[in-house]
C-alpha cells in the first residue's frame, strides 16, 4: 500500500476508535468526518448537553497536503500526532499546523 493511502486509513481508524469512546448514554455525539478526495478528515462533538445547552465543536482536525500529516487542531488530552507515531508514521511526516510557522522548528515533527 502506498503511503498515502496508508494515512488516509490510519487517520481514519484513529479517528473512528475516538468517537466510540464516548458512552451510548452522553447525549452528546461524536461525528467522523471524512473527505477522502481532498483529504480532510474531522472530529466533531454535537448535541445537547441538557435542555439549554447545545454542544457542537471540532475535536480534531487533520489534513493531509503534499505527502505530509497535518494536525490542524487537537482538543483532546492525548495528541493525535504520538498516536500516529506510535503507529510508524515518522515526525517527519507530521505537522503540527496549529503552532505558528516560526516556532514549529523547535518541535520534533515537521516544519511544513
Amino acid at each position: 500500500m502506498d503511503k498515502l493511502n496508508l494515512y488516509r486509513e490510519l487517520i481514519q481508524k484513529l479517528l473512528t476508535a475516538r468517537a466510540k469512546l464516548r458512552s451510548k448514554s452522553d447525549p452528546v455525539e461524536s461525528q467522523t468526518i471524512f473527505d477522502t478526495t481532498k483529504d480532510h478528515y474531522q472530529l466533531v462533538h454535537v448535541g445537547w448537553k441538557d435542555s439549554s445547552t447545545r454542544i457542537y465543536g471540532c475535536v480534531l482536525h487533520i489534513d493531509i497536503k503534499d505527502g505530509k500529516i497535518w494536525v490542524q487542531h487537537d482538543g483532546t488530552e492525548d495528541a493525535i500526532a504520538d498516536q500516529l507515531v506510535s503507529e510508524g508514521v515518522p515526525k517527519q511526516d507530521i505537522v503540527i499546523a496549529y503552532h505558528a510557522p516560526h516556532v514549529r522548528q523547535y518541535t520534533e515533527f515537521a516544519v511544513g
